[in-house]
Parts: C-alpha cells; sequence; structure tokens
C-alpha cells in the first residue's frame, strides 16, 4: 500500500483522533499568535484568546456532538463580531464547520448551515468592512463575495462528499446483502445436496442390506437340510453386496470429484427388469407389465428417479409385507408422462406402522419426484396389500 493510500486509510479509521488534532493544532497556533503579539496582558488579548478558543475548542467533538459544537462555533463568530474590533484568524473554522453540517448533518442542519455562513458572510462585511464607522464601498462588495464563495464552495464540497458517503454506504450495504444471500444460497445448495446424498444413500443401502437379510435367514434355514440352497443363496448374498458396494464406490467417488465416477451410468427404466430379479432372488413374488409407448424420452434424472422409487416400494414390501407376500410392478408410459404402480397383497398399514426408517424412505421417494413436478400417492389398499403410485410428467420446454 503506498503511503498516501496508508494515510487516508489511518484518517478513515480514527476520526476521533483527527478531530482532536485539528482542533489542538489551531488552539496552539491561537495560543502562539496570542503571545506572540504581546500575551494576554491586555483585556483585548484576553477576550480575542477566549473567543477563538471557544471557535476552535469545540472542533474536537465536530463529528461525535455535531449540533452541539457547531452550536459553539457559532456563538463564538457572533461574540467575535459583537466584542472584537478585527478579524480573528480562527475564523477558518467557519468554512470546517459549513462543511461539516454538509457532509454529516442531516439535510435541514446541512442548510441551516449553509445559511449561517452567509449570514456570517454579511455581518462580518459589515463589521470588518469599515474604518471609523464609514463603509468603504470600493471594498465592501469585494469582502463578502470573497467570504460568500468560502462558505459555498465549503458548503458545495461538503455535500458532495455526503452524496459520495451515501453511495459508497449503500453499495456496502448492497455487498453485505449480495453476501448473505450468497452465503444463504451456498447453504441450501449444500443442504439440498446432503439431501440428495442420503436419498441415494438410503436406496442403495436400504434394498441390499433388505435383500441381503432375506437370503439370509433363508440360508441360515436351508443350511440344515439342503447345503447346495445354502451355497446359492450364498452366492445371491455376496453378489447383491457387490453391486452394493460398486454402487457405494460410485457414490463416494462423485462426493470425491472422481470424474470417472461420475461419468459412470446411472440406474435407468431399462434396468428395472434386474433389479426385479434381485428382488426375487430374496424370496418375493414379483410380477411386472409394461404398457404404452412413451411421446419422448424422459431426462435421465428422471428415469432415476423412477428406478429408485420402484426399489423403494419393493424393499418396503420385504421389510414389512409379511411372508407368502407378492407384489406386482405396473410401468406405464402415456402421452403425459410416465406412470408407476407397485401394489402388494401384504399386510398393508405394516409399511407404515410404527417404522421410523419407511416414513423416511417414503419422504425421500416424494422428494424425488417432487423435483421433477411429479405427484406419489402411497398407502393401504382397501381389501389388503399396499400400494405406491407415482406419476412423472414430461418436461415442457
Amino acid at each position: 500500500m503506498t503511503p498516501h493510500r496508508t494515510i487516508d486509510a489511518w484518517i478513515r479509521s480514527h476520526p476521533a483522533q483527527v478531530d482532536a488534532t485539528l482542533a489542538i493544532g489551531l488552539w496552539a497556533l491561537l495560543a502562539l499568535s496570542t503571545v506572540v503579539l504581546g500575551g494576554m496582558t491586555g483585556t483585548h488579548r484576553f477576550l480575542e484568546f477566549t473567543i477563538g478558543s471557544l471557535q476552535v475548542v469545540p472542533l474536537i467533538w465536530r463529528r461525535s456532538r455535531l449540533l452541539a459544537s457547531s452550536a459553539l462555533v457559532t456563538l463564538g463568530c457572533l461574540l467575535q463580531v459583537a466584542l472584537v474590533p478585527t478579524f480573528l484568524p480562527t475564523q477558518v473554522t467557519v468554512p470546517i464547520v459549513v462543511y461539516t453540517l454538509a457532509k454529516f448533518g442531516k439535510r435541514w442542519a446541512s442548510y441551516a448551515g449553509l445559511c449561517a455562513g452567509m449570514a456570517g458572510a454579511v455581518l462580518a462585511t459589515l463589521r470588518y468592512g469599515t474604518v471609523n464607522g464609514q463603509a468603504i464601498g470600493l471594498h465592501l462588495l469585494p469582502s463578502f463575495v470573497g467570504l460568500a464563495l468560502i462558505v459555498l464552495v465549503s458548503w458545495t464540497f461538503g455535500d458532495l462528499a455526503r452524496t459520495r458517503r451515501l453511495a459508497v454506504r449503500a453499495l456496502e450495504d448492497r455487498a453485505t446483502r449480495l453476501e448473505v444471500e450468497r452465503q444463504q444460497e451456498r447453504e441450501l445448495a449444500a443442504s439440498d445436496e446432503r439431501g440428495r446424498i442420503a436419498r441415494e444413500m438410503h436406496d442403495i443401502v436400504a434394498h441390499s442390506l433388505s435383500v441381503i437379510i432375506t437370503q439370509s435367514d433363508g440360508a441360515r434355514y436351508a443350511s440344515q437340510n439342503d447345503p447346495e440352497i445354502a451355497r446359492e443363496t450364498l452366492a445371491t448374498i455376496s453378489e447383491t453386496g457387490r453391486k452394493s458396494l460398486r454402487e457405494m464406490r460410485r457414490l463416494l467417488g462423485v462426493l470425491r470429484g472422481d470424474e470417472q465416477a461420475s461419468t459412470r451410468p446411472l440406474p435407468t427404466l431399462e434396468d428395472i427388469p434386474e433389479l426385479l430379479e434381485a428382488t426375487r432372488t430374496a424370496g418375493l413374488e414379483v410380477g411386472y407389465d409394461v404398457q404404452g409407448s412413451p411421446r419422448r424420452e424422459l431426462p435421465p434424472g428422471a428415469e432415476l428417479t423412477g428406478y429408485r422409487a420402484v426399489q423403494e416400494a419393493l424393499t418396503n414390501t420385504i421389510k414389512h409385507a409379511g411372508p407368502a407376500a407378492r407384489a406386482d410392478v405396473l410401468l406405464r408410459r402415456t402421452s403425459s408422462g410416465l406412470e408407476l404402480e407397485v401394489i402388494d397383497d401384504g399386510r398393508g398399514a405394516g409399511a407404515t406402522d410404527d417404522n421410523v426408517g419407511a416414513q423416511q424412505g417414503l419422504v425421500g421417494m416424494a422428494e424425488r419426484v417432487a423435483l421433477y413436478d411429479g405427484r406419489i400417492s402411497t398407502g393401504p389398499r382397501p381389501h389388503g396389500g399396499f400400494s405406491a403410485s407415482i406419476f412423472i410428467p414430461y418436461t415442457e420446454d
């Protein structure tokens, strides 16, 4: 940082010290000039020093106590005009006060300072533009014009500084608001991403673990009578675990920024038969029917949503429908979008009673579908069982 910028930064950050230095410096010059001119032995010298001090010292509070300090300086100027026959150099405080009122004061205070300065220019001209009570006409007008110009220029610079100060403050406020909004957007984006990851993790882990647990129970019972069935079941468990591990690695690779992981294909509607086959190995009988033809293709994210919805519904069926249950999956493509329906003939309300995991899964399913302006309906069927109906419309451009 250059020296003048360093000084400017210090002045802006220490206004009280700057005002005190200015006031003390002017007061020291006043005292020095009084001593040089003969000290305060005479009544007039002491009066001039006292009135000059009244004009200078209040500058210490010119920003912290703006109106009070300005009033004291104005009082000192009036006393000078009334009691002192000579023009004091401490009148330099007049343009300083006018500038300060224009920059930091309210509008009425700014205009009041301008009017007071102009009135002071008139009084000073009349008071000090005369000799033995006689006005010097040739010097009266130039004297007033000079004093009035000093006041007017000081007010103009103060008003410009006020405008700049308010503009800078508005820009700072806007920058602060933008930073707050940007931080809120980052937090919302992070929250959405955490929600998406949580749904992916739930879909992968819940479904795979449900299959693995069901197969493990079956293998434990089958191992007592038919070791061959137990070996086949363990092979299914192993394959399900490997598949889930691959999906977990892909998801974690995306979180780490692995480009290869992020470019691997995500499940689509074409992978539903494979999902159903894995579900059948868990002991759940599943029927599958496809109807209609698509008007156009769905986005990959929408197809992933449909796949995950079917996966979640089947996972709940495995966990809650009870033994000997059957599920049917219907995929219907219509002119308005994709319809998916998963129904079972199990215990019905058991999928939602006293089970926080199932509730979370259904909430995650609803959030996925809502991202694509879809709708979902889940609940027990009137004649037993449970149903989940999903509709994902085509995205209209």
